[in-house]
């Protein structure tokens, strides 16, 4: 039995001096998400967002994490 393929759409993504920043839909649940990823200090994580603050979380995930 093969697992369903994932249906998370990648809306917006940046990278900048090692870090990935990606925002994410998943049209299934018609959830927010932004993932990030420091490649330099081996370290992600990964924030379920409300659509109203998509942008401003895709744009400062630190924020959003502290």
């Amino acid at each position: 039995m093969n697992a369903a393929p994932s249906q998370t759409r990648e809306l917006a993504a940046r990278d900048n001096d090692g870090i990935s920043v990606r925002l994410l839909w998943d049209p299934r649940e018609n959830a927010l998400a932004v993932s990030v990823e420091d490649t330099r200090a081996g370290a992600s994580f990964d924030l379920p967002i409300a659509p109203e603050s998509a942008l401003d979380a895709f744009y400062h995930p630190f924020a959003y994490a502290a």
